[in-house]
């Protein structure tokens, strides 16, 4: 029987080294400033303590060396500058020394002798150290091992010599610099927590537990946008964190705002789609209706038959601006030379201008075109002109007559079509949102639509449609087509 194959999906193999940086680097922030915070101290210690060691110990030898120099001017009074071995012994064991020695005028004399050395001591020379000795001198009395001796010659002070030279045995130098040692380490220690600790305090306060508030507010609003705990609450503060605030409670504001016009572009998309499958039913009634009404022969019908399909294709039309606005792609516009007064003349009938309310003023002739798509070309002014009486018809002026007046002018290789109206104009808090789509518009009852599907028609064009001007006295709008 053939051996079942082996599993060859690899093992997942964690790294010591990786699960060693892991532990002794913590994911959140606060551990992190407190351990660096104490890694930093413990360094600024550790490269002041050779400095510190060297001056310790050039502190302490050459408290020796003037000990010992003391002693030995008792040599100098001493008949034949000669002392017993008794009151030798006893002023080198008062100095901590086991020699003395001066050199004067490069004659060099043994005051005080102690027993003969087995090891050679090694030197310090306090007159002129080199640096890198200096340094090195407490190490090397520290870990240079037991029974050593040290030669140190220093500038005398109390006579006049070259030098002063003492030999003295290092151990309660080794002891001391121990115990000097230690509380150098106990008081870093000490140091480092404190400093980490008021460090990560502060920290904590200032900025760790800041952005922790503004985390969760962030992985609340991701979650669910409309709770009301996921708005980010405003501190105040004036530096980076009170800027990371104020952005993110903008950021908050602009998407909410997109996902209200999100949803309410589906929900009007469900209710349009529902509207044109009823409005085509209604269609169908309808122009049997006029088709009968056609064949009874009567004057009067035949002639309120136009103004019966044009109230249709209204109707049609403005479930096919809201549905057109909700497509991810308007028709390619096929551009052909479209008389302009003609053009304008339907689009103010379908928009409501009448001679008995709004009326339309256009300085155009019969020979004025413009090079557009038909039937864009007459949503844009249908849009343009129903704004416009609708604007008009909101704040009347018993004194004036409404008007809207259009122009037409080139410029190099543009159309320029002006509609100016004597209306209210549109008032400065919708200036900067006009074109958008459900945020244009401030009266009730409007989708704000109609400018942003006429913006949107006139750019695919390779034109524009813009505010110019806007006051008390009524609004200038241009609606800009390539030539």
């Amino acid at each position: 029987m053939a051996d079942a194959a082996p599993d060859l999906k690899p093992a997942r193999v964690t790294s010591p080294a990786r699960n060693a940086r892991r532990f002794f680097w913590p994911g959140g922030l606060s551990s992190r400033l407190l351990i660096l915070t104490c890694l930093f101290v413990v360094l600024s210690q550790l490269l002041i303590l050779a400095p510190s060691l060297a001056s310790y110990e050039e502190r302490w030898l050459s408290e020796r060396v003037r000990l010992a120099e003391l002693a030995s001017t008792a040599v100098d009074g001493a008949p034949g500058r000669k002392v017993s071995k008794g009151l030798s012994k006893q002023l080198l064991e008062g100095a901590g020394v086991v020699s003395v020695a001066v050199q004067s005028d490069g004659l060099r004399r043994l005051l005080l002798a102690g027993p003969r050395m087995e090891r050679t001591p090694y030197l310090v020379d306090l007159r002129d150290p080199n640096p890198i000795a200096w340094l090195s001198a407490p190490f090397q009395t520290l870990f240079g091992g037991p029974d050593q001796m040290v030669r140190v010659v220093a500038a005398p002070q109390f006579r006049e010599a070259d030098f002063v030279e003492i030999v003295a045995p290092d151990k309660v130098l080794r002891e001391e610099l121990f115990a000097y040692l230690w509380r150098v380490v106990a008081v870093t220690l000490f140091t480092s927590v404190f400093a980490g600790g008021l460090v990560y305090l502060s920290l904590n306060a200032f900025l760790v537990r800041p952005m922790q508030r503004i985390t969760r507010t962030m992985e609340r609003f991701r979650a669910d946008p409309e709770d009301p705990r996921a708005q980010v609450g405003l501190s105040g503060r004036r530096d980076e964190v009170g800027r990371a605030e104020a952005e993110l409670d903008r950021m908050q504001t602009d998407v909410r705002t997109a996902l209200q016009a999100k949803a309410r572009l589906a929900a009007l998309g469900e209710a349009v789609a529902k509207i044109n499958h009823d409005l085509r039913n209604m269609l169908t009634s309808a122009q049997i209706a006029s088709e009968r009404l056609a064949q009874s022969g009567d004057p009067s019908v035949t002639q309120a038959l136009p103004r019966l399909e044009r109230a249709l294709d209204r109707a049609v039309t403005l479930a096919t601006d809201v549905l057109a606005y909700g497509k991810t792609q308007e028709a390619v516009p096929r551009p052909v030379a479209v008389p302009l007064k003609a053009a304008l003349e339907a689009a103010a009938e379908d928009a409501g201008l009448s001679p008995d309310g709004v009326q339309l003023g256009a300085a155009l002739s019969a020979q004025d075109q413009v090079q557009a798509d038909p039937d864009q070309l007459h949503r844009i002014l249908l849009n343009l002109l129903r704004n416009a009486r609708e604007a008009i018809e909101s704040a009347p002026k018993p004194e004036v007559r409404g008007t809207v007046r259009v122009s037409l002018e080139r410029d190099g290789t543009m159309f320029v079509v002006q509609l100016v109206d004597n209306g209210p104009g549109v008032p400065e808090r919708l200036r900067p949102r006009l074109f958008q789509p459900f945020a244009g518009s401030g009266r009730s009852g409007s989708t704000g639509l109609g400018l942003a599907i006429a913006r949107e028609l006139a750019q695919a064009h390779g034109g524009d449609l813009r505010l110019v001007q806007s006051s008390d006295e009524g609004s200038v709008f241009e609606l800009r087509l390539p030539c």
